[in-house]
């Protein structure tokens, strides 16, 4: 089963979705929100699959606030405007729907969520940087270091990788059960670490700052 919420700030799309959602049996519809600050905190004490998520909002732009998710939820956009579908594809969205869309689209957007979700994890992923691709198995990345624009590839025993990423694309790559978000600027391996002290996670000889925000997810470590 699929668990999902939606965040739109026009309810009339919110009941849209949510009519959708009840003539598929493989999917949940957990709650809509008009407000992202009320999406935000349902997505920090429930993380959901899913969220459809509106693009254009009075608050902060949809793929601004997708950004700004600490789970590893995936996404579907919603929007009016099919001038962002270059962006939404560039955050790894699973599909993108343009208003009106008839319950045929939306169903095929369900479809490709379900194959997402249920393909095998590989334990490898491809990273182009230096211009060639470089094959990487995640139980070898010690920790992700975000540089402005691009992300430093920290691995055990061999060269660091740079490239042209977000923190936020790579996660999604990765899987949640194996790295964990602890600093707006890193992402760690579960497995490599060696300690966490007060405000900080040794691996290997590396010291790395738990942000504030990320302190209960860390916490959640030791338990």
């Amino acid at each position: 089963m699929i668990t999902a919420i939606a965040l739109d700030d026009e309810p009339f799309a919110l009941k849209i979705i949510e009519n959708f959602c009840n003539e598929v049996d493989y999917i949940t519809l957990e709650k809509t929100y008009t407000k992202q600050s009320e999406a935000l905190k349902h997505l920090n004490k429930y993380p959901v699959d899913l969220i459809f998520l509106d693009i254009q909002m009075p608050q902060k732009n949809g793929l601004d606030f997708y950004k700004s998710i600490h789970q590893n939820t995936k996404v579907i956009f919603t929007t009016a405007y099919p001038d962002y579908a270059v962006d939404a594809f560039e955050v790894n969205a699973i599909d993108y729907l343009v208003k009106p869309f008839s319950f045929e689209r939306f169903l095929k957007a369900l479809e490709k969520i379900k194959e997402n979700l249920k393909a095998p994890s590989s334990e490898t992923l491809f990273i182009r940087a230096d211009y060639k691709l470089h094959k990487i198995n995640y139980h070898d990345i010690l920790f992700v270091e975000a540089l402005d624009d691009y992300i430093k590839i920290h691995l055990k025993d061999q060269s660091k990788i740079t490239t042209r990423l977000t923190l936020k694309n790579i996660q999604d790559k990765l899987p949640a059960s194996h790295f964990v978000r602890v600093h707006r600027s890193y992402l760690v391996s579960i497995n490599h670490i060696k300690s966490i002290v007060n405000k900080s996670i040794k691996i290997e000889d590396y010291i790395i700052p738990i942000g504030e925000k990320y302190k209960e997810e860390v916490h959640k470590l030791r338990q």
